[in-house]
């Protein structure tokens, strides 16, 4: 018996790492070029920036991605603003995607103390349009309260807002989302991603070529997923950065985009929508056929572009 089990064991480790070592080698030959450029924001440190669409007199739209999220989450999207006339702006944060570490804790106050060195040293003119997807609701409202002066308006899409996030109702969702980013650094860490990167794993949002293949590059990525879960890690207290600087102020404009059905998330929809409701000028678009994911991707970033268009007309 214990000659079998011995013989299951060996078995099964060696497909582990006959798996581990197929994935390896798809992803040795699959590592993408970088789009944009790396942007030095002092002190020996610098972070990849994406810009695409034409200058123009509009504002120019800054896109944060959310959790696990960099630049390339906005391909799409930066290819629509790109056609209707937009200049568009995504970047990696430390650690993330292309972008080397940056120095711990990756709470609130870092991540947006970064974005507004890159802000400065890219040269780009305000006021600008801020768009978040997901977590990075909190860091739209805490560079807001930072740099009103920066403010055209804002995009929230699917976001989280800090509000929310302070409730207890949301702690049960940040705790279980820590646990799972845990464990999804650990995996990717493995290399057990690396044999699904060309699975619908490697891009769930719909991407264009090039993005989709830093998307699935990203996906796999050790590094890219640790700092992701140490992101995660500290929500709450990115939560307790961004309500301790001033709301929206009313006058800015506010669109809010959420993704998936209204019916039976009434209260999520309503809270994601508050931002909206508090603006003198405010819109709300519940695409019910998309994903929290897929909102992003070629099928539905024309909702995204609308947003941005009531934003800064």
């Amino acid at each position: 018996m214990l000659r079998y089990v011995g013989r299951a064991v060996a078995g099964f480790a060696l497909f582990i790492l006959s798996f581990v070592a197929v994935g390896g080698l798809m992803s040795a030959a699959g590592h993408p070029v970088p789009r944009g450029k790396m942007v030095d924001i002092g002190e020996g440190r610098s972070l990849r920036l994406v810009c695409e669409g034409p200058s123009s007199d509009r504002p120019l739209v800054w896109l944060e991605a959310g959790a696990f999220g960099f630049a390339a989450d906005w391909g799409a999207t930066q290819e629509a603003l790109a056609k209707a006339g937009w200049r568009s702006c995504a970047y990696d944060r430390a650690g993330m995607g292309f972008s080397p570490p940056g120095p711990a804790p990756r709470d609130g106050l870092a991540i947006v103390g970064d974005f507004e060195k890159l802000v400065a040293a890219s040269g780009e003119k305000a006021p600008f349009i801020l768009v978040g997807h997901s977590m990075a609701g909190l860091r739209l409202r805490e560079y807001a309260g930072r740099n009103p002066g920066q403010v055209a308006g804002l995009v929230l899409v699917d976001a989280a807002t800090a509000d929310a996030s302070e409730t207890e109702a949301f702690k049960p969702f940040i705790e279980a989302f820590s646990t799972a980013s845990r464990w999804a650094a650990r995996g990717a860490s493995l290399g057990l991603y690396k044999p699904l990167v060309y699975t619908g794993l490697g891009d769930k949002i719909g991407l264009p070529p090039a993005a989709k293949a830093e998307k699935r590059w990203a996906f796999a990525n050790g590094r890219h997923n640790r700092t992701s879960a140490a992101e995660v890690e500290l929500w709450s207290r990115s939560a307790d950065q961004a309500v301790a600087v001033p709301a929206y102020d009313p006058n800015w404009p506010v669109a809010v985009v959420t993704a998936g059905p209204v019916k039976g998330r009434e209260k999520r929809k309503a809270m994601q929508a508050a931002p909206a409701e508090r603006s003198k000028r405010g819109y709300v678009d519940h695409v019910e056929a998309a994903t929290h994911t897929r909102l992003l991707g070629e099928q539905f970033a024309s909702h995204i572009v609308k947003a941005v268009e009531f934003v800064g007309g």
